[in-house]
């Protein structure tokens, strides 16, 4: 968000280098997060993993949006069209894209409680739980993939 108001997402769109470092640090985060997940599978309760905190748990989801070259493409791409070009710029970007981030942020918050009620629903079934996080990793590898090899629109 704060990239795209200070023109930051335009500087990325507007260089191929760039957006393909983005790409490719996003992808292989994507499929390191995934290849961890798969690995980490079948440790169904761990009594020795320190608790991640909000902080880390926040800094890691920054990692991951700032890696993602789509990020910057939808706030350069689908916010300015609301930008009004007679009053500032920088403030009607960072008003739309917090409305983004919170929308974002909502539906995020639903899924996790979601998954949570789903996890405590098959806790007597620990082989499904090891298949759904061997499914996710894959998905998570899948995707740093699928970023890997996607093309740059012009």
């Amino acid at each position: 968000m704060i990239a795209g108001a200070i023109g930051i997402s335009a500087l990325v769109m507007a260089s191929a280098e760039v957006f393909t470092m983005l790409k490719i640090l996003g992808a292989a985060y994507l499929v390191w997060l995934g290849l961890k997940a798969w690995r980490e599978a079948r440790v169904l309760f761990p009594t020795d993993v320190p608790t991640t905190g909000s902080r880390q748990a926040f800094r890691e989801g920054i990692i991951v949006e700032a890696l993602n070259p789509k990020t910057a493409a939808f706030f350069l791409a689908f916010i300015p069209q609301f930008v009004d070009a007679s009053q500032p710029v920088a403030t009607q970007f960072v008003v739309l894209a917090l409305i983004s981030v919170a929308l974002n942020t909502t539906a995020d918050i639903v899924v996790t409680c979601g998954a949570a009620m789903a996890r405590a629903s098959l806790e007597n079934r620990p082989s499904l739980i090891v298949r759904a996080r061997q499914a996710s990793g894959a998905v998570m590898c899948g995707l740093g993939a699928s970023l890997l090899f996607a093309r740059r629109s012009t």
